[in-house]
């Protein structure tokens, strides 16, 4: 029988945005993950970095989702609806709008342009 119920899915960790940068301060390398900011993992080389932080996030979601916290949403799965509102100076409103009519172009279509640049 079928549950008519929506579950909330589980959160795979190799679905998420990592990262291994170079910290001098530490002289070592970190592991961290978009979604999780606050985490992070420290190691010697490159690749036990990655490995720690992974390993780090999939006890974070297990803790989340055990505890019943919302889990973070990775970002290769979120949906964008290419929409967002950002508020300018009325002198940079100005500016920009001058530019996209010399240019012939809408100012969405500029600020796409600048923004992708």
């Amino acid at each position: 029988m079928k549950s008519t119920s929506r579950m909330k899915p589980k959160r795979r960790p190799d679905h998420y945005t990592y990262r291994v940068t170079w910290s001098a301060e530490d002289g070592e390398h970190v592991g961290l993950c978009a979604e999780f900011p606050s985490l992070s993992w420290l190691a010697k080389r490159p690749d036990a970095a990655l490995a720690g932080i992974r390993r780090a996030v999939g006890t974070a979601v297990k803790d989340m989702e055990s505890s019943g916290e919302p889990v973070p949403v990775p970002i290769a799965v979120k949906r964008y609806s290419g929409e967002f509102r950002v508020r300018i100076p009325p002198e940079v409103h100005r500016s920009l709008a001058l530019q996209a009519a010399e240019q012939g172009v809408s100012l969405n279509r500029l600020a796409s342009a600048k923004l992708s640049a």
